[in-house]
C-alpha cells in the first residue's frame, strides 16, 4: 500500500528508503504497545458498576430519593429505569427512615439491595436501621442470617449546599462493629470496590465525594471487564516512597497528590 502510495505520486524516492518506509509501515500495524488507557468519569464508573451487577444477579436492585425517571440527583443511575424497570430501579418518597427500613428487610429476605442516600447527612434519618439492623443482624442471629447490601450515596464536603450537606460520616460508621465501610478516589476504584460491595454477604457503607463525580480518571482495559472486582479492607498504594508515608481517603487522596511537589523540592521520597 505504501508503495502503491508513492508510485501514485511519483515521488522520486529510492528503492532503500522505499523499504524502509515499508517496514515502518508494518512495524506501525502490529504494534503490541499497551494502548492508552481511557478517562471515565467517577459518575459513570458507579452507574457501569451497578448496572453491570444488576446484570449478573437478578436479586441485585436500587432504591432512593428521584434514582428512577430523572436518574439520579447526581446522574449515577442514569438509564438503569430504562433497562430494568420500576421493580429493580425504585423511587421512593422522602423518608429515609422509611426506605432504608425497606432495603434492610429486603436483604434479610435475601435480596442485595443498594440504597442511595441523596446525601449522607440524611441518613442520620434512618441511622437505627442501618447501626441496629444492617450491622448487628448477623451476629445477633448466630450467624444465620445475612444483610447482603450497601448504603451509597454522596459523603463529605460539597460546593454549595450549607452545612448540612457537608458532613463527612466516615470516621462514625467506620466505628460501628458490623459495617464495612469504603470510601474511594479515583473512578477504577470506585467501580472495582462498588461490584465487591455489591457480592458482600455483609452490610457495606460506600462513601462517595459530590466533587467527584465529573472527575475523570484513567481506566485500564482491565477495569473496563465486567469481571473487575477489588477486594475490600486492602489499602491501595499510589506511589511508593523512603522517607514519609501520606494516608489519605476519598477526595484528600488528590490533595496528597497536590503535597508531593513540596516534598520533592526537599529531596524527600513519599
Amino acid at each position: 500500500m505504501v508503495l502503491c502510495c508513492l508510485l501514485y505520486k511519483k515521488l522520486r524516492y529510492s528503492s532503500s528508503r522505499i523499504r524502509s518506509l515499508v517496514k515502518l509501515s508494518s512495524k506501525a500495524s502490529f504494534s503490541t504497545s499497551n494502548p492508552r488507557a481511557t478517562q471515565v468519569m467517577v459518575r459513570d464508573a458507579l452507574n457501569s458498576a451497578m448496572d453491570e451487577e444488576m446484570e449478573r444477579d437478578e436479586r441485585v436492585f436500587l432504591l432512593g430519593e428521584e434514582v428512577a425517571m430523572y436518574d439520579g440527583a447526581y446522574k449515577v443511575s442514569r438509564g438503569l429505569w430504562k433497562k430494568y424497570g420500576d421493580k429493580r430501579v425504585i423511587d421512593t418518597p422522602i423518608t429515609e427512615i422509611g426506605f432504608a427500613g425497606i432495603a434492610v428487610g429486603a436483604a434479610m429476605a435475601g435480596l442485595r439491595p443498594i440504597c442511595e442516600f441523596m446525601t449522607f447527612n440524611f441518613s442520620m434519618q434512618a441511622i437505627d436501621h442501618i447501626i441496629n439492623s444492617a450491622a448487628k443482624t448477623f451476629y445477633m442471629s448466630a450467624g444465620k442470617i445475612n444483610v447482603p447490601m450497601v448504603f451509597r450515596g454522596p459523603n463529605g464536603a460539597a460546593s454549595g449546599v450549607a452545612a448540612q450537606h457537608s458532613q463527612c460520616f466516615a470516621s462514625w460508621y467506620a466505628n460501628c462493629p458490623g459495617l464495612k465501610v469504603i470510601s474511594p478516589y479515583s473512578s477504577e476504584d470506585c467501580k472495582g470496590l462498588l461490584k465487591s460491595a455489591i457480592r458482600d454477604p455483609d452490610p457495606v457503607v460506600f462513601l462517595e465525594n459530590e466533587l467527584l463525580y465529573g472527575v475523570a480518571f484513567e481506566m485500564s482495559d482491565e477495569a473496563k471487564s465486567k469481571d473487575f472486582v477489588l477486594p475490600i479492607g486492602k489499602a491501595k498504594i499510589e506511589k511508593s516512597g523512603q522517607h514519609i508515608s501520606l494516608v489519605a481517603h476519598s477526595k484528600a487522596v488528590g490533595l496528597a497528590w497536590k503535597q508531593l511537589k513540596n516534598y520533592q523540592a526537599v529531596a524527600l521520597s513519599v
